[in-house]
């Protein structure tokens, strides 16, 4: 079955590259010509990160690696910072974002973003032997946050009216907890369950509760017809399994955006 969706995924391929050749302004067609889809990433656990190779792993960046597979391309992963993602993209040094990215209406503003493939949450995290003094979000009024700067998590912690710590990244504002820099922080459900809790990196915190409801998507430059193709290969990997399968190795089964 698998075979059969990823033949009838390459014929589509085929057609909308056929339809739109480069020298229109295809991206597909340029991709397909270089033989490369350059991926932007930032390290972010169980989503993107490096393995003890030193190679990109996570869920993204195997679902990523797929659809490489799936156009007949080289999957090239580069590290930016989050910050400049759609200057990355404007500027053309990246073809997608593809990196736990909220679809915002910052995001869909100013990307072409494609369907969603999984939920998530913003969820507080604090030190493990304080968790008890917190109920509800009224009851962390007057807690400085640690958060990663120009994100998600930044956003709605201004919203809430909360003091904001920007951090470099995620993993920065946990250290900063539990550092005793920050009261708390606000990270993303998907790196919650990775890095929060017995036996893992921050073992002496704890996540408390979600703040919001959100999903994940990949970004592209507006009106590029990339985004279809990865429509198409998301729904394929969907229905045959593979999307499945992916999650299953990184523990992220349940979020799946199955609509």
């Amino acid at each position: 079955m698998k075979k059969i969706a990823a033949l009838l995924l390459c014929l589509m391929l085929a057609g909308m590259i056929g339809a739109a050749p480069a020298e229109n302004g295809s991206e597909l067609a340029g991709i397909f010509e270089r033989g490369k889809l350059i991926i932007g990433v930032t390290e972010f656990r169980p989503m993107d990160y490096r393995n003890e190779e030193g190679e990109w792993v996570g869920f993204d960046a195997d679902l990523a690696r797929a659809f490489a597979e799936y156009l007949g391309v080289e999957a090239e992963f580069r590290e930016i910072d989050w910050n400049d993602r759609f200057r990355e993209l404007e500027e053309k040094s990246i073809d997608c974002v593809w990196n736990a990215m909220t679809l915002s209406p910052a995001a869909q503003e100013g990307m072409s973003c494609s369907r969603p493939y999984m939920y998530n949450a913003q969820m507080v995290v604090v030190p493990a032997d304080k968790a008890g003094d917190y109920s509800d979000p009224k009851s962390l009024s007057g807690l400085v946050f640690a958060v990663h700067g120009g994100t998600v998590s930044e956003t709605i912690v201004g919203e809430m009216g909360w003091q904001v710590k920007t951090m470099q990244s995620a993993v920065k504002a946990l250290a900063e907890v539990q550092n005793g820099g920050a009261d708390a922080a606000v990270i993303d459900y998907q790196m919650a369950t990775a890095l929060i809790g017995k036996g893992k990196t921050f073992d002496d915190l704890t996540a408390l509760l979600p703040l919001n409801e959100e999903k994940y998507g990949v970004g592209c430059r507006k009106d590029s017809d990339l985004t279809d193709a990865i429509n198409l290969f998301l729904a394929s990997a969907l229905a045959d399994g593979t999307m499945e399968e992916i999650a299953l190795t990184y523990g992220v089964f349940g979020t799946l955006y199955r609509d």
